[in-house]
């Protein structure tokens, strides 16, 4: 599983014109399932996302973490994280987990957010979304539960 961690101010995603989810200050995670993720990979990413301490405190330094800035999350799944671009100039999906794989993953993500506590605003599985943020730093983040990088 690997997600994108953008550090926000805020974020909103769009679909068919309409905002299905926003947040105020925290994180947008873009969230990619791979074949062979499971429950522990969900639990990482999780664990690992709520655990980062990239929001400064009053000496200007990154030391605090998501609840400790009352922080909340956009999730949005993005199978193109996945994608492998090392040969040719298309990338690959075969890495992609199948959709219905996927959307349970993806909605564990969602739920184990939400079970730490946290607000969680979703885009829309599988639909075309626009995802508008102001990213904060900027502080971008890359997170892989098979700690590839």
């Amino acid at each position: 599983m690997r997600a994108v961690v953008q550090r926000v101010s805020r974020a909103s995603v769009t679909v068919d014109g309409q905002c299905v989810g926003n947040i105020a200050k925290g994180f947008a995670v873009l969230l990619g399932v791979e074949v062979g993720d499971a429950a522990a990979d969900v639990e990482y990413l999780c664990n690992k996302v709520a655990g980062l301490r990239v929001f400064e405190d009053a000496d200007g330094k990154m030391n605090l973490s998501l609840d400790e800035v009352d922080g909340e999350l956009l999730v949005i799944s993005q199978f193109t994280l996945v994608g492998d671009c090392r040969k040719g100039r298309r990338p690959s999906f075969v890495r992609a987990a199948p959709p219905e794989l996927a959307d349970k993953l993806y909605k564990a993500a969602v739920e184990g957010f939400a079970r730490r506590g946290f607000t969680v605003a979703t885009g829309r599985f599988r639909a075309e979304m626009q995802l508008e943020l102001v990213n904060e730093g900027p502080v971008t983040l890359l997170i892989d539960s098979k700690k590839v990088f």
